[in-house]
Order: C-alpha cells, then sequence, then structure tokens
C-alpha cells in the first residue's frame, strides 16, 4: 500500500512540473516572437480605421475575351470550386459581385444537373 500511494504521489508531482515547464517554454517562444517585432503604432491597423494602400485587383470575368459564365462552361466552373466541392469566395478569387452571383448560380446548376 505505501509503494503505491508513494507512486502516485511523486507521479503527479513529475506531472505538474511537466506541465509548468511547458508554459515556460510556450512564454519564452512567444517572448522571442514579440523581440523580433516593434509596436509602433502608426504600422497597425485599428478597427475604425481606414487602411491606406488597397490592392485593386480587377476581376477576371469583367475583362476584354473574359469567358462567359455559363452552367456548361465545366472548364471554368472549376476554377472557382473548391477540393471539397464548396465555391470560392470572391476575396480569394477577385470576382466582382454580380459575376460571383452569376458563377454561384452557374456552379449550382451545374451540380444539380451532375456537370461538376
Amino acid at each position: 500500500l505505501l509503494d503505491t500511494l508513494w507512486l502516485n504521489t511523486i507521479s503527479k508531482i513529475l506531472i505538474k512540473n511537466i506541465l509548468i515547464l511547458r508554459k515556460k517554454i510556450n512564454f519564452m517562444k512567444r517572448d522571442k516572437k514579440r523581440k523580433g517585432k516593434k509596436s509602433n503604432y502608426k504600422n497597425k491597423l485599428s478597427l475604425f480605421q481606414r487602411p491606406d494602400i488597397r490592392f485593386n485587383r480587377n476581376c477576371p470575368l469583367s475583362t476584354k475575351n473574359a469567358p462567359s459564365i455559363d452552367y456548361k462552361n465545366i472548364k471554368l466552373l472549376r476554377k472557382y470550386i473548391s477540393d471539397t466541392g464548396k465555391i470560392l469566395p470572391s476575396r480569394i478569387t477577385s470576382v466582382c459581385q454580380n459575376k460571383q452571383r452569376k458563377l454561384s448560380s452557374a456552379i449550382k446548376k451545374a451540380k444539380i444537373l451532375g456537370l461538376v
């Protein structure tokens, strides 16, 4: 009985020490990451501050000689579908809002008909 109680208490103490060491290591890793970065308030974007630099990407489906959006155009539709079969959002594909609506309805039609 004494041996089992003794082993239980030692194992509990060891587990506590391991957890404490893990926490210390995580804090040290965080500190190393923070040291490299200088926090200037001017460089940080706050929630209510408009970003000065905007990346303007033109819609690939609104340019000249752009392919037409159709549920039969499977090559085009596959570019805008993820591997899991979900429709990619316009912030990733840089498609304008109007074309995104047409794309999503065409993709849904193609899914229903079993083309995609």
